[in-house]
């Protein structure tokens, strides 16, 4: 099927980049150290930094409100982010200050929201909200205009005949289930650090995996994959930018250690590998989820119907 090779093709070209990115970074043994000249070398940077999302987001809202053809996506835009959002900044709540600290509180406006823990900076909030919506208005932009040849014009024939949106995908269960042994077992015996556990890689997985193991049988065929790769490639870019050239080096945020795999870029600041690991399960949660409200709203059938095939 060819839904099925461009999907394929998205992992071929990330290995094509992070195979010889890889090797070239591993030659760095001895990393270089940024030393700040200032004890505040950032004054709200954090904070001006968000621009790096607000200013697309802009952009891409801008050309979305001006596409009056453009009404279904909108809707299910502002659906999926109403899932996204709340949800994004729950686990924050829950569990933002178990995965990371905030050393650097000059680079923040200082305003603290009350979490689990302690407070946490307002700019993670911002950076959670405008994050789903630069990943789902890349993609809508990607799928109703620069790739357009290969998005499905018409949701509801394609939908026409799906007996529920629901359908258990194994292959998703049994991928989370290897990645998350895989990470164990490297911590345990391979990273030098056997006291830890990685927490942090064990909740994206599971981020992902959730809506992949409902939802991946019936949202495969309708997602645009060169428009999912774009935007993966693309956020994964900004956040490289981000996080190894500002955000680690300035001390903005860090990742709690002992909750990591244990496999750290040295190149780049000790960046972890569950940093470059993230905007993969973002994206793909996201536009997952916003295919799917798609899917239901195309198929005009109650929720537990169209979810569950259960007819009231």
């Amino acid at each position: 099927m060819p839904e099925r090779r461009a999907f394929y093709v998205v992992f071929a070209i990330a290995a094509a980049l992070v195979v010889p990115a890889a090797i070239a970074l591993r030659t760095i043994i001895h990393p270089a150290i940024l030393q700040p000249s200032s004890d505040n070398s950032t004054p709200l940077g954090y904070t001006w930094s968000l621009l790096l999302f607000v200013v697309p987001i802009g952009a891409l809202g801008w050309w979305f409100a001006c596409r009056p053809d453009l009404i279904f996506p909108r809707k299910a835009f502002w659906r999926t982010i109403a899932v996204l959002a709340p949800l994004g900044f729950l686990l924050d709540l829950l569990f933002g200050n178990a995965f990371f600290i905030f050393p650097n509180r000059a680079a923040t406006l200082g305003w603290d929201v009350p979490a689990t823990g302690g407070g946490i900076p307002i700019e993670e909030f911002v950076f959670y909200l405008t994050g789903f919506m630069l990943v789902l208005l890349s993609y809508i932009w990607c799928d109703e205009y620069w790739m357009a040849a290969y998005n499905v014009p018409d949701y509801k024939a394609a939908a026409e005949g799906i007996p529920r949106i629901v359908r258990f995908h194994f292959a998703s269960v049994l991928l989370g289930v290897l990645l998350i042994a895989a990470a164990i077992v490297y911590r345990k015996c391979l990273s030098g650090a056997s006291d830890g556990f990685p927490w942090y890689f064990i909740y994206l997985v599971c981020a992902s995996l959730i809506p992949s193991a409902g939802f991946f049988h019936t949202a495969q065929p309708f997602i645009n994959w060169r428009a999912f790769s774009f935007t993966f490639f693309l956020l994964l870019l900004l956040s490289l930018l981000w996080e190894v050239t500002l955000a680690l080096p300035y001390g903005w945020w860090e990742y709690r250690r002992d909750i990591l795999v244990g496999l750290h870029i040295g190149a780049w600041s000790g960046l972890p590998i569950e940093a470059v690991c993230v905007w993969f399960a973002v994206t793909f949660t996201t536009i997952i989820t916003y295919e799917v409200i798609k899917i239901w709203k195309a198929l005009g059938t109650r929720a537990l119907e169209a979810f569950f095939g259960i007819r009231k």
